[in-house]
C-alpha cells in the first residue's frame, strides 16, 4: 500500500512538473492568437489608408489611418486584444468612423501578417513607436485619444503613463495578467512562471489623462470585478460605462456608442 502510494506520488509529482515546464515553455503560444478569427468579420464602411509604422527595431507594423483632419481633430489609436487581425475590428471601427475624429488601429508585431514574435516589452515599443509616428505627422500628445481593448487596455495604459493626453478608454480591461492566469491556472505558480506580467493596475498612479472604463458584467474571459477595480483605484477625471448584460467583446450598441461620444466631447 505505502509502494503504491509513493509510486502514485511521485507520478503526479512529475505529471505537475510537465506541465509547468510546457506552460513555461508555450506560454506565449498560450496568450498570443493572431490567426483566430472568431470574431465578427463585417464589411469596412470607411475611408482608410493603409500605413506601415516602422518600430525601433526595423519590423514594419501594418496600420489603417481613417483620416479626416490629423492636426486639428481629435486621433483615437486603438491598440486591439490579444487574437485576430485588423478586419476582425470592423464592427467597432464602423461605428467609430462616425464621430468626428481620426482613427488610427495598428497590428503588434505577429499579428495581420507582420514579422516578429509578440510580446509585453515587444507590444509596448509598437505602441510607443505609433506614438512617434503620428508626432512626426504632427499630431500632438493632447489631442490622442488611446483606446484599448481586452489585451490592448495594458498597452494603452503602459503607453498612457506620464502623458498629458485627450483621454484613455479601456474597454474590458484587467488589473494584471498575473491575477487574471490564476484564475485560469489556480494550482500553478504563475507569479514566478509568468514571462509577460502586464501589471496595469501598478501604473495607475502615473495616468492622469482622462480615463473611460467599459465593461460588461457577464465577461467571461475578464472578471467584471478587475474593470471595478480599475475603475476605483483610477485618478479623476474617470467615466465608466458598466453594462449588466454584455460580454468581454462588447455590443456596440447605441448606448456604449453615446458613452464614448460623450468622452470624446469631454476630452476637447
Amino acid at each position: 500500500m505505502n509502494k503504491f502510494f509513493y509510486i502514485s506520488l511521485l507520478l503526479g509529482l512529475l505529471t505537475y512538473l510537465v506541465v509547468l515546464a510546457y506552460i513555461y515553455l508555450f506560454q506565449r503560444n498560450l496568450l498570443y492568437h493572431p490567426l483566430d478569427n472568431g470574431y465578427q468579420n463585417d464589411e469596412i464602411n470607411f475611408d482608410y489608408k493603409e500605413v506601415f509604422i516602422r518600430n525601433k527595431e526595423g519590423i514594419k507594423l501594418k496600420a489603417w489611418l481613417h483620416e479626416k483632419d490629423l492636426i486639428n481633430k481629435k486621433t483615437i489609436i486603438f491598440f486591439h486584444g490579444n487574437a485576430g487581425n485588423l478586419r476582425n475590428r470592423n464592427y467597432k471601427l464602423n461605428e467609430l468612423s462616425n464621430f468626428d475624429i481620426n482613427f488610427l488601429i495598428v497590428a503588434y508585431r505577429g499579428f495581420s501578417g507582420n514579422q516578429g514574435k509578440p510580446s509585453e516589452q515587444g507590444l509596448y515599443e509598437d505602441a510607443r513607436s505609433t506614438l512617434d509616428w503620428l508626432k512626426i505627422k504632427g499630431v500632438k500628445e493632447k489631442n490622442l485619444i488611446l483606446y484599448g481593448e481586452s489585451l490592448g487596455t495594458a498597452v494603452a495604459i503602459e503607453t498612457a503613463q506620464n502623458k498629458n493626453l485627450a483621454g484613455i478608454i479601456l474597454e474590458s480591461p484587467f488589473t494584471s495578467m498575473v491575477e487574471l492566469a490564476q484564475k485560469y491556472y489556480p494550482v500553478l505558480p504563475v507569479k514566478f512562471l509568468l514571462k509577460d506580467k502586464y501589471e496595469t493596475i501598478k501604473k495607475l498612479q502615473n495616468i492622469s489623462s482622462p480615463l473611460l472604463v467599459l465593461h460588461g458584467r457577464l465577461d467571461t474571459i475578464v472578471p467584471f470585478i478587475m474593470g471595478q477595480k480599475l475603475f476605483e483605484q483610477a485618478n479623476e477625471p474617470k467615466f465608466k460605462y458598466f453594462i449588466d448584460n454584455d460580454d468581454h467583446m462588447m455590443r456596440y450598441d447605441q448606448n456604449l456608442l453615446d458613452e464614448i461620444k460623450k468622452f470624446i466631447s469631454f476630452s476637447y
